[in-house]
């Protein structure tokens, strides 16, 4: 018999891969008695994993939603597979859905075997994604970066600049900032005494130093400011838009790049963050409803624009037709 605690952990995996166990197969599966299956079930319940328990003939075990999220319990394919989606989300251009997904993705990634790691770069490095528009940083580097951020502990790395050759650099990193579907790592370069930003997919082999450090005043209102003043990058737009039309029918033709918040069954807002205005007016236009522009004023402007050019190529005198 297995000890308590890899019985637990085999328990835990068994139901994470049913809905419903009947405890009498449950308790075979684990060669124990029910008796000792129940003990097992409230070890679970007090590390907080919420299984419910049915009584009768149909009676059993399942793992049910709970108020708090517990340890998840992965295999090897889950596990990549989870890795390389968090990566996925942390560069869509989502707002709000960047620094939490790169937390996640470095929580996964910190505890997977090598083995998964080089898995998980081959997968994303391999793998053309919607989400993922700009270069594939390798999900090591990103999260390399982000925990020596975290840390407030020196880096070295190896960077290769526009029509420059490598250069080792060492930094004190202060945030990973995504902007435009790239990756910058905001920092004080130690060696030229002053701030740089450094996209992450020409940086190689970053390595903590182990030396802690004080963190400096950032010259700019904050890190995205920075990137957004040192590339040369305009500030994205926030559109926001009054859809006259159910919000899982603006999702099907916006999908992941807007925010959708029901207001009704016919009506929805919908929120989308880009530095070009084309793509918002023609994911709105996509949509095929009435909609109302809520801001800014430049988007509103856009739109009228856009609308009079199309009834200018309507109304245009008749020509003759190409041969």
């Amino acid at each position: 018999m297995a000890n308590t605690s890899s019985r637990t952990l085999t328990l835990l995996s068994l139901l994470q891969t049913h809905r419903h166990w009947p405890g009498m197969e449950l308790a075979e599966r684990l060669g124990v008695s029910e008796r000792t299956l129940r003990r097992d079930v409230d070890r679970l319940r007090e590390l907080g994993y919420p299984v419910s328990a049915a009584r009768g003939t149909d009676g059993g075990y399942q793992l049910a939603p709970g108020a708090v999220l517990p340890p998840l319990l992965l295999d090897d394919e889950e596990a990549v597979a989870l890795a390389v989606g968090i990566g996925d989300a942390a560069q869509s251009g989502i707002a709000g859905m960047q620094e939490a997904s790169l937390r996640a993705l470095t929580k996964v990634v910190q505890v997977l075997p090598p083995r998964l790691r080089a898995r998980v770069d081959a997968l994303r490095e391999m793998t053309l994604s919607v989400a993922a528009s700009g270069p594939v940083v390798a999900a090591g580097v990103l999260t390399a970066v982000a925990q020596a951020c975290r840390d407030q502990e020196r880096l070295r790395f190896g960077y290769t600049a526009r029509r420059s050759a490598p250069t080792e650099r060492e930094v004190e990193p202060h945030r990973v900032v995504a902007l435009g579907g790239r990756w910058y790592l905001v920092a004080y370069d130690l060696a030229r005494h002053d701030w740089r930003s450094f996209r992450l997919d020409r940086l190689t082999e970053p390595a903590a130093t182990g030396t802690r450090f004080r963190p400096r005043p950032l010259p700019a209102e904050d890190a995205a400011a920075f990137v957004q003043e040192a590339s040369g990058a305009p500030a994205p737009y926030t559109v926001q838009a009054l859809v006259h039309a159910p919000a899982i029918r603006v999702r099907q033709a916006v999908g992941q790049w807007g925010t959708i918040e029901p207001l009704d069954h016919g009506t929805c807002r919908i929120t989308m963050t880009s530095i070009s205005l084309d793509w918002p007016t023609q994911a709105l236009g996509n949509v095929g409803a009435e909609f109302e522009v809520l801001g800014p004023p430049e988007f509103a402007a856009h739109v009228q624009d856009w609308g009079a050019r199309f009834t200018r190529a309507t109304s245009a005198p008749d020509r003759p037709s190409l041969p």
